[in-house]
């Protein structure tokens, strides 16, 4: 799915009133294609996925979580529109920051996916099914999870899928992002979809992310 497009009005506004620049107001379908999976790789997937480890950041110093504290600060003003609940705001970040450091994902990357897929909405469902927050295609919970794609809206289950997806297609292009991000919408090759996760991402630029 395509953003609908917004006046120059519209984009003024939001950015005014988000300090961010202008969000789509529609998800972008997270259109995974299946693909077989050798046997080696789908257990290495499902294994990933079925680690129940709490999201509870652990640091190894004073100064690294001081560090996570004022970049949860600033990322909590940012998403304050998004989600005004402070408990929930908190939450999620906090999930978001641990699956992307468990799966070896940059952080801002993977807010600027979220906010393009989905626009930080936990039950957004796309044209072709996709769901939650980072838009996981339902075959994935048949492929590597328990088989049932109502959890997908759970945030936890919903992010961890979407970093596992994500670590997977940065693996197949040997680190490239521009390709794997392409590959995780579904329109490898394609510019579009990579620039608009790249311009998403700079919004949520932070010097302790």
């Amino acid at each position: 799915m395509r953003p609908t497009a917004w006046s120059r009005r519209d984009c003024l506004l939001a950015a005014g009133t988000l300090g961010l620049g202008c969000w789509p107001p529609m998800a972008h379908a997270g259109g995974q294609l299946e693909e077989p999976l050798a046997d080696s790789v789908r257990g290495a997937l499902s294994a990933a996925i079925a680690n129940s480890a709490p999201p509870v950041p652990e640091f190894g110093d004073f100064q690294k979580r001081l560090a996570y504290l004022r970049w949860l600060g600033a990322s909590s003003d940012r998403l304050h529109k998004r989600k005004p609940d402070l408990q929930t705001r908190i939450e999620f970040l906090q999930t978001i920051w641990y699956e992307t450091r468990r799966a070896g994902l940059d952080t801002t990357l993977v807010l600027g996916l979220v906010q393009v897929e989905s626009a930080f909405r936990k039950f957004a469902i796309s044209r072709v099914g996709a769901r939650g927050y980072m838009q996981i295609m339902p075959f994935w919970s048949r492929l590597i999870g328990d088989g049932d794609p109502s959890r997908l809206f759970n945030m936890q289950t919903n992010l961890r899928f979407g970093c596992v997806i994500l670590r997977h297609y940065l693996d197949r292009e040997r680190g490239d992002t521009f390709l794997a991000l392409g590959r995780y919408n579904g329109s490898r090759g394609k510019a579009e979809y990579p620039n608009a996760v790249y311009a998403a991402a700079k919004n949520w630029i932070h010097a302790d992310a």
